[in-house]
């Protein structure tokens, strides 16, 4: 243009900006702001759009009431919870709509990195035309909330459009849910002129044999109150893709669903709309007695309003704060367990099998139940060593599944009542407001006294305190034991390398973490690196913590005699640390040492304060699942463990990639269904186990909590004992494995009673006792029982559907295999040494 050979007579103005912040959702109100911005006579460079920026103020504001126009589409939001189905209902849905109607439909599932117990929220449309709208919807025909207490925490109807339809999953039936809602909710129904219906889907799906799976009942009553399709043409095209959507998973499941729709289609009822005159509101995301951060910013992303959070409410160093999980009080439990003091014999199972950490055992001397609410229960504690003391099994009623795991596990049968145990699954709703103050009592009354805890039976174990509690793990899960049983251990000074997969997603995905730390704060330190190399992570964290700890010893001993005194330096330096007693006393000498140098300003003093906290022995663990393990990991694993190195390695083994879709890992075993593996999987699994054992100086352990938890606890204390390399492979059963997640802990015993999964110790510190290291722990097992065990699981028991003469195929096979393995295991146990 200076040349005068341009066609500009001014210089054009450049305005460059950032959108879709952290995947955020891009919407047309935020793109006419854009435009609105290039308008303005001083546009906005370098601006954000859809975060409020109050650190260096690049946003621009945007209409969040702006849409365009509809053009005959309908528009439909579906909240549902994690695992329910609800997803897989409303696939269905765009399908029939799509395929059987002239109309054209569009779909979009959020979720969460969560498979189970979080929200998932299903956006459809629908349309005479081409339907041309890459975004969320924001302002909805049809709402529909699948789980009663989201109404109490999420404003969904804020997104409804005047004259539209809520349709409620609701306990209460239609003459009397309306005094049961909100008043935030109430009112927003009457602004907003909608329709409202309800359905008792939970009472549907329970009765027709669907346990926790509302998803057909829902999407029945859809289409029964929505006016896509005529009711009877809509009632056929939900049974037809129901058939071939379920065939796979057995003629039962498919029948079970077509009992359900029928349901449906008369339990869907039209509520009388009163007055806003509730006296219930929704409650905050999160309690108002949390810590600030936690309210504002934690509590902000929990209500999914995160992408409102003020930029400067956000840690500038990008850390968070652990055990933040015992604040979110998801109440998703639609029954909570119930204890029977009278005939519990308080063996701890329940807490062990537990895998949220929200059943817990305590044992206290009696003054601590004074002032104890009404429906607080004790009872003198059992054992002798607990003579004088009462003992609380409390359950916290906001924080529970509701998988009824403990229930399952309990071993004590009421004798005044057919089919009740010492524990019971009852309806949370009227529970909720005294069993958290039970709960919150219960927490006020101090740890039952290490000197009365045996951490080698269950019943020790459940009254130490867990240090990983409340997390996002699906109900019932398989895996969240063992962690909760590791930080009972070693928590309090436990290092963590997690492999991405579960572990990693409901270890520490945000808005919160549920590790936590015990009340004087020590608890673990947890990190997570990719699926690719964990165990080098965990290789890293063990060589700097050694450096640290060498460190540390070499300026303890040059310290001896200026400003520390030989006596507390000896003491530091000579203690093994191979007991809890021996560590705590190991603390107390660091509490010590820090106090006599702290006034000390030489340079060896301040390095010496900065690493006293190395003279305290660390427990290294490597945590992740067998895809990890056994397939993409397995090269850096192999490596740490043929280092020598001490470190524990912890394998939750659920035999598939659970976390990314459900693919074939070289843990599925013959015979059963995955993705890459639709015909059943003809190889057998990879033995990790005999593959580490094969080093000789590696300790191995194979466990299953629910085939034997004295062996299981027994295999964490000597592998963490062990100073050297160490691996736990533990059965972790898994709803991707077509189960019955209540019954976990049944299948893991069918597992370990078949044969189908060995229990056995491999210890190289027994060679130098002139003993066999290998011991195997299983009984006999009973191989006609396979057959049994793995017709439980869809995952097999689709394959005989499917294909019979395959599936007998390959199950011979693998009884084949089976048979085989214990042999050789019981020659490696039996051989003379």
């Amino acid at each position: 243009m200076g040349a005068g050979k341009s066609h500009f007579q001014t210089w054009p103005i450049v305005v460059g900006g950032r959108y879709g912040l952290g995947s955020f959702e891009f919407t047309p109100a935020m793109a006419k702001a854009v435009f609105d911005n290039i308008k303005a006579a001083q546009p906005k460079n370098h601006f954000t759009i859809g975060i409020n920026d109050d650190v260096s103020f690049t946003s621009i504001s945007f209409d969040e009431d702006f849409a365009l126009d509809d053009d005959g589409v309908k528009e439909c939001l579906f909240y549902g919870l994690g695992s329910d189905g609800t997803v897989g209902a409303n696939k269905n849905s765009i399908k029939i709509i799509g395929d059987e109607t002239s109309n054209s439909a569009q779909g979009y599932f959020f979720y969460d990195s969560k498979k189970a117990g979080s929200y998932t929220i299903s956006h459809l449309r629908f349309g005479p035309k081409s339907i041309k709208k890459p975004y969320l919807i924001s302002k909805a025909n049809f709402i529909a909330c699948h789980k009663f207490a989201f109404v109490e925490k999420v404003d969904m109807l804020a997104n409804a459009k005047s004259g539209g339809i809520f349709l409620l999953n609701s306990p209460f039936p239609a003459d009397k849910i309306w005094d049961e809602l909100p008043v935030e909710v109430q009112k927003r129904i009457i602004d907003k002129n909608l329709r409202f219906y309800v359905i008792d889907g939970v009472d549907i799906a329970e009765k027709s044999g669907m346990g926790g799976r509302i998803n057909t009942i829902m999407q029945t009553a859809f289409f029964k109150i929505s006016g896509v399709l005529p009711e009877d043409e809509a009632v056929e095209m939900i049974k037809k893709y129901t058939k071939k959507t379920y065939m796979r998973k057995g003629a039962d499941i498919v029948q079970k669903n077509l009992v359900a729709i029928d349901m449906a289609l008369t339990a869907t009822h039209k509520v009388q709309i009163g007055k806003a005159t509730s006296t219930k509101h929704m409650l905050a995301p999160v309690p108002s007695y949390a810590p600030t951060f936690v309210r504002e910013t934690l509590g902000e992303m929990i209500a999914m309003r995160g992408e409102k959070v003020p930029v400067s409410k956000l840690p500038d160093d990008g850390t968070f704060p652990t055990g933040t999980t015992k604040y979110e009080k998801r109440n998703i439990a639609e029954k909570i367990p119930v204890w029977n003091p009278e005939i519990c014999i308080q063996c701890g199972n329940c807490t062990m099998v537990c895998p949220h950490a929200v059943i817990r055992l305590k044992a206290y001397e009696p003054k601590y139940a004074a002032g104890a609410p009404l429906t607080f229960k004790s009872v003198d504690a059992k054992g002798k060593e607990f003579v004088g003391l009462k003992a609380t099994l409390q359950v916290a009623p906001e924080d529970c599944t509701g998988c009824g795991a403990c229930v399952n596990i309990c071993p004590v049968a009421d004798k005044a009542v057919a089919g009740r145990k010492a524990i019971n699954l009852e309806a949370q709703a009227p529970l909720r407001e005294p069993e958290a103050a039970n709960w919150n009592f219960f927490m006020a009354i101090p740890d039952t006294p290490a000197k009365y805890l045996n951490l080698a039976l269950p019943k020790g174990i459940a009254m130490k305190r867990p240090l990983f509690e409340f997390s996002g793990a699906c109900a019932g899960c398989g895996e969240t034991p063992y962690l909760k049983l590791m930080t009972q251990l070693f928590g309090d000074r436990a290092l963590c390398a997690n492999a991405t997969g579960c572990s990693s997603i409901y270890g520490g995905n945000l808005p919160t973490t549920p590790y936590t730390t015990r009340p004087d704060g020590r608890g673990p330190a947890w990190s997570n690196s990719l699926f690719e190399d964990a165990a080098e992570f965990g290789m890293g964290m063990r060589l700097t913590t050694e450096k640290k700890t060498e460190y540390a010893r070499e300026l303890l001993t040059v310290a001896k005699g200026k400003g520390v005194s030989a006596e507390l330096a000896d003491r530091l330096l000579s203690n093994a640390m191979d007991s809890d007693e021996q560590i705590e006393a190991q603390r107390a000498s660091v509490a010590e040492l820090k106090a006599a140098i702290a006034d000390i300003k030489a340079e060896w003093a301040k390095e010496l304060i900065n690493v006293a906290g190395s003279l305290i022995k660390k427990s290294q663990w490597i945590i992740g699942g067998d895809g990890w393990a056994y397939d993409i990991g397995f090269g850096g694993l192999d490596h740490v463990l043929a280092s020598g190195k001490n470190v524990n390695v912890l394998v939750l083994d659920t035999e598939v990639y659970s976390n990314t879709g459900g693919q074939a890992s070289k843990a599925t075993p013959v015979g059963a269904i995955a993705k890459f593996a639709t015909a059943g999987k003809e190889t057998m699994k990879k033995d990790l186990g005999m593959m580490a054992v094969s080093y000789g100086y590696v300790y191995v352990a194979q466990v299953a909590l629910g085939g034997n938890m004295s062996q299981a606890i027994k295999a964490f204390r000597e592998a963490e004992s062990y100073s050297g390399p160490s691996i736990i492979i533990a059965y972790s059963h898994c709803i991707n494995q077509g189960i019955n997640m209540t019954k976990g802990m049944n299948q893991q015993k069918a597992a370990v009673e078949s044969g189908v999964w060995p229990l056995y110790r491999y210890d190289p510190r027994l060679k130098a006792e002139g003993k066999n290291p290998f011991q195997l722990d299983s009984k006999e097992p009973d191989f006609s029982k396979v057959e049994g065990y793995m017709y439980a699981e869809v995952r097999f028991k689709s394959l005989m559907e499917a294909n019979p003469e395959r599936a007998a195929m390959l199950l011979a096979k693998q009884c084949s295999l089976i048979e085989r393995r214990y042999k050789e295991y019981r020659y490696l146990a039996d051989r003379p040494f």
